[in-house]
């Protein structure tokens, strides 16, 4: 097929590098803008670009899609048989949804309709959540609404994070989307609705996600938010009125702390969490100081019984 790939992230680069390798002609490829990245603020290519440009590819990096008419000019000029979007990170406009002849096809980084939203691998872990997977859809206007295509499910551990997972559900949708171009191309696969009333929703990770609140959650719940949003935004609360990140942690087998109450016995640092359940902080970091052992941290910082992570 002839195809323009819409993508920017480390995720997308798998399918953009299957779709070379198995032969489609990949016309142009859209990615984000370079942007300012690090403590220095350097200019940061994405990851995508690297590769398109590595295989001699034809990139453009537009700021706004919707209202461009260069670029609606150009599509219409290509006329690609689809467009792949996978992880672009900007909303695909109508006239663009409209235009290949076998739609614009997403692969989503989750069992739809359940996490429609820009942070599905994350919240499913979050959540606790036992397996997830990834689904090539046909995109429409709505929020992650299209016509389910394929859909293929992998386990998730009880301890695996979603940094370990990105680059699994990567390949698997690499494999996916090709199998779905296939398909298609040979007339043998049908989308099919989704149910809405069985959404939900995974939107964009804040600051403010990765805060503790041990008060209102179990150990598991709030070890599990820890696997969710490692890396970004990790989790953290405030000790002695300064931020303080832990990471890692794992869930203790001993309760008997108040939720926050912190204390340090047998060269483990625990914090008690809701319902009489415990965390073990493994790995953590004062605001403005190295990463540390729990025990480090406990011995370095003088930390006394009954001393609180808020």
């Amino acid at each position: 097929m002839k195809l323009v790939f819409c993508g920017t992230p480390e995720f997308a680069v798998p399918s953009l590098e299957a779709l070379l390798a198995a032969g489609h002609d990949v016309a142009l490829v859209l990615t984000q803008p370079d942007r300012p990245a690090g403590r220095k603020m350097e200019m940061q290519i994405p990851a995508v670009k690297s590769v398109a440009q590595a295989n001699g590819l034809r990139v453009w990096q537009p700021e706004k899609i919707k209202a461009n008419p260069e670029l609606k000019a150009e599509l219409e000029r290509l006329a690609p048989d689809a467009i792949i979007v996978v992880a672009y990170g900007r909303i695909i406009p109508g006239w663009m949804l409209e235009m290949p002849r076998f739609g614009c096809i997403n692969v989503h980084g989750s069992l739809l309709p359940k996490y429609r939203g820009a942070a599905p691998i994350q919240w499913a872990i979050a959540n606790g959540e036992s397996e997830t997977g990834v689904t090539t859809m046909r995109l429409d206007a709505g929020l992650d609404t299209g016509d389910i295509l394929l859909m293929r499910s992998i386990p998730l551990d009880s301890d695996v994070t979603s940094a370990q997972v990105y680059p699994q559900l990567a390949e698997v949708g690499a494999l996916l989307l090709l199998n779905t171009l296939n398909m298609l191309n040979v007339g043998a696969l049908v989308g099919v609705n989704q149910n809405d009333d069985e959404a939900t929703l995974a939107p964009i990770l804040t600051r403010e996600d990765g805060l503790l609140k041990l008060s209102l959650r179990t150990a598991v719940e709030a070890f599990n938010r820890w696997r969710g949003f490692t890396p970004w935004p990790g989790a953290h609360g405030i000790f002695r009125g300064k931020r303080f990140l832990v990471h890692r942690m794992h869930v203790a087998n001993a309760g008997g702390l108040e939720p926050g109450e912190l204390r340090f016995a047998d060269g483990e640092l625990t914090v008690g969490a809701a319902g009489g359940t415990s965390l073990v902080l493994d790995e953590v970091q004062m605001e403005g100081k190295a990463r540390m052992s729990g025990a480090e941290f406990a011995k370095g910082f003088q930390v006394k019984a009954g001393e609180r992570i808020e």
